[in-house]
């Protein structure tokens, strides 16, 4: 579970010229050559599948498309709060359509999420021409959608700028007990927050509730079974629906997986490992290169390393009147090793910062924030937080993270302090988990494909293995390469599997390694 929104998220917003919110304007191809657009005014299909009893109204419902930008649509969806109380309040789901360029050889509707929790599907699904191969835009309707509580669903809502500003900028590896104190200040801020802006819709953002809240699309839309993509946490959210309903499986790929079975504790420290086995990799590419960081991986690392331990006590120029704390200092470092294509802006950042300039460094970190000149322009920093202590159980005490302060370091010296008080705010929150880990089999869902890339820095390999062992009917896909996710990132040994899978039923062969 990645710790904000994906790097593939960062990576559509820097499309945003192209790819922004409900007006978007996407590539030409896109529309019919008269301009309309495919499948345009097409009414959904009646509910098709089972219905649970008491939300026939939900899944029965015919929502308005209307149209946001060439070639796709847009919509409203409304869904219980509490699923226990379907008679109850209500929240909105907002949806987004991108028609089957080919409706007369459609397959289906094929639901997409990025990742998270907090990642937004609806701009994810806006983006679907750069993310998705034509063989899948040519033959689904794809469908994205904000979860419950993300972007521009019903929100969780928290802090503002400034107090967000502070969260994120404090120090993530305390040395002493006053920058404890300080830190779980901040914690206790984004907890308290949370519960006087979004206490109402705190206890009901779980993945359980997100995975519900899919089954009621798949209904609407007149699909019998699932047809879905996950990536990141979206893998999280996908095996929790095959959970769910198994039976209401058709075609699920689970690319750079979680595994459910793993604790909050397991899933941080192979986090931690997984960034540096990433960073590992970006030194040894540096050096090959004699890049301006050195011409060793030692060289490489030791740079990196000055920088993140020198903005500890010092802080750097950033941008405006912002500092480049250690805080951010290290998501600087991090975000670029989601996407090899980003590398070259890390090197660049660590030359600069090691001359006193964090500008670059800072605009790293901002991305991975989703931090613009105006604020944020996403709640996914607030989101992951009440989606992740809902789910499972995490640090309960400030003892708690002291006493396990010595494993974390020494799984990971680099990164491990990090991964270990990020999740001070879950023992602040307000809500208590309501599940556990544990494994996830989905018994008699058909073939689920997994995915995992050997030298993933968010989602470590080793957890796909794991979920693709528990699941009763998972096929395991391995990339060998670097990044987060492996569809559609250049391997097309990964994408024809994917792509035959999805459009022909046909799984690949067991443990397919590409």
């Amino acid at each position: 579970m990645t710790r904000r929104t994906t790097a593939l998220m960062a990576v559509l917003s820097a499309l945003a010229v192209v790819v922004s919110s409900c007006g978007v304007a996407t590539r030409a191809q896109d529309a019919e050559p008269d301009g309309s657009v495919p499948g345009a005014g097409n009414p959904s299909k009646s509910p098709t599948g089972p219905i649970p009893a008491g939300l026939e109204k939900f899944y029965q419902q015919q929502p308005n498309w209307e149209r946001c930008g060439r070639g796709q649509q847009c919509a409203t969806v409304s869904v219980p709060l509490d699923y226990s109380k379907p008679t109850g309040d209500t929240i909105e789901l907002s949806v987004r359509k991108v028609p089957a360029r080919d409706q007369s050889a459609k397959v289906g509707t094929l639901f997409i999420n990025p990742g998270g929790p907090g990642g937004s599907g609806v701009e994810f699904a806006a983006a679907a021409a750069f993310v998705l191969g034509a063989p899948l835009l040519r033959k689904f309707d794809v469908i994205g959608w904000d979860p419950r509580g993300v972007g521009q669903s019903t929100p969780v809502r928290c802090l503002d700028t400034a107090q967000l500003d502070k969260f994120i900028a404090a120090d993530g590896s305390p040395d002493d007990e006053a920058e404890i104190t300080e830190l779980n200040q901040q914690a206790k801020t984004l907890a308290d927050g949370c519960q006087q802006r979004s206490g109402k819709l705190l206890p009901h953002v779980s993945t359980k509730d997100a995975a519900r809240d899919i089954d009621v699309l798949r209904g609407m839309v007149g699909d019998s079974e699932l047809y879905y993509l996950g990536m990141s946490y979206g893998t999280y959210l996908g095996a929790t629906y095959a959970e769910l309903f198994p039976k209401n499986v058709g075609r699920l790929v689970l690319d750079g997986a979680v595994d459910p079975a793993k604790s909050a504790e397991e899933n941080n420290i192979a986090q931690a490992k997984g960034f540096d086995t990433a960073l590992d990799a970006f030194a040894e590419e540096c050096a090959q290169r004699s890049c301006e960081l050195g011409s060793t991986k030692q060289e490489v690392l030791a740079k990196v390393d000055k920088v993140i331990a020198d903005t500890d006590a010092n802080p750097l120029e950033g941008s405006g009147d912002r500092k480049v704390t250690q805080g951010l200092a290290v998501l600087g470092v991090i975000y670029p090793l989601y996407q090899k294509d980003f590398w070259p802006r890390l090197e660049e950042a660590i030359a600069q910062a090691s001359e006193g300039k964090g500008a670059r460094l800072l605009a790293l970190a901002d991305e991975y924030a989703d931090r613009t000149p105006n604020g944020y322009s996403s709640n996914s920093n607030e989101v992951i937080y009440a989606v992740n202590c809902l789910d499972r159980q995490d640090i309960a005490s400030v003892a708690e993270a002291k006493a396990d302060e010595a494993k974390f370091k020494a799984a990971s010296p680099r990164f491990g302090s990090y991964l270990l008080w990020g999740s001070l705010a879950c023992a602040n929150w307000p809500v208590k988990p309501e599940d556990k880990p544990h494994p996830i089999k989905a018994a008699g869902a058909k073939p689920i494909v997994v995915i995992g890339t050997t030298r993933d820095p968010a989602t470590p390999y080793e957890w796909a293995v794991g979920l693709a062992k528990q699941l009763e009917s998972g096929v395991l896909i391995s990339r060998d390469g670097d990044g987060h996710t492996g569809y559609n990132e250049g391997n097309d040994c990964v994408d024809r599997a994917v792509e035959t899978y999805l459009l022909q039923g046909t799984p690949p062969a067991a443990d397919l390694k590409c």
